[in-house]
């Protein structure tokens, strides 16, 4: 059989993440994003299929625009990819759009910038029907302190404070554009916007941002946290229930 031409494909994606341990295929597990979708693709071209994702979310974290990439010699059309990817897929997860890209496209190497969306439930009882998809404070949160304290959070920094990577090697120099924050009735959302985030970087900003809300820690105090490059001088890791890859720029 003679060599056939290896096609690069482009995915948007939307997932529900309540049910999985995160973006990243485990060996020991079915309940990842990557290896339910790995699965499908695999049984539709019958080949090894490796997906590659912008970034890995944690277990509990959403995608409202996930982009990821995979390599097949199928022929199948685009469309024809995506209805078996809806019909077999799980409910909780679906793939919005395919396109065909230059073989050199790599979801992750190549993404500029990304979103992260983080919503809080700001209300003495919680919402049973918005229990997955925000974190609940029962205690009134300060909007004017958290942009305050925000505002020492956005340029470019090393943000060791703000990350549970324990490598050294690694930089931990990122560059956030904007952190915005607004709030809707009993819903507050945080969002972030940034050159890239190390591994739990929102989830402690948002944690950090709320116990600012909550008058425990100062907004001016961002300024040491950040020179201080100590984990434990930042706030909580907020849970990932609330957090939201929010999109993916090229």
């Amino acid at each position: 059989m003679g060599y056939r031409f290896m096609r690069n494909v482009k995915m948007t994606i939307q997932y529900d993440g309540s049910r999985y341990l995160g973006w990243q295929r485990l060996g020991d597990s079915d309940k990842t994003i990557q290896g339910k979708i790995e699965n499908v693709l695999g049984v539709m071209t019958g080949e090894d299929i490796e997906v590659i994702g912008s970034g890995r979310t944690d277990a509990g974290v959403h995608a409202i625009k996930q982009v990821a990439n995979f390599h097949t010699q199928s022929n199948m059309p685009l469309n024809a990819m995506l209805d078996y990817c809806y019909r077999y897929l799980p409910e909780d997860i679906v793939v919005l759009d395919m396109q065909e890209v230059d073989e050199k496209f790599h979801s992750r190497y190549n993404a500029k910038a990304k979103k992260y969306l983080y919503r809080i439930w700001n209300e003495r009882l919680h919402n049973p029907f918005y229990r997955k998809y925000t974190c609940h404070i029962p205690e009134a949160l300060d909007i004017d302190l958290m942009q305050a304290a925000a505002r020492y959070l956005v340029g470019e920094h090393d943000y060791t404070s703000f990350t549970s990577l324990k490598s050294k090697k690694k930089s931990k120099v990122k560059k956030v554009y904007s952190i915005d924050i607004d709030k809707k009735d009993k819903i507050i959302d945080i969002m972030f916007y940034g050159n890239g985030f190390l591994y739990n970087m929102v989830r402690i900003m948002a944690g950090t941002l709320i116990e600012v809300g909550l008058g425990k820690i100062s907004p001016d105090s961002m300024e040491n946290i950040l020179k201080g490059k100590d984990r434990s001088l930042a706030g909580y890791t907020a849970p990932s229930n609330g957090l939201f890859l929010y999109d993916v720029e090229y």
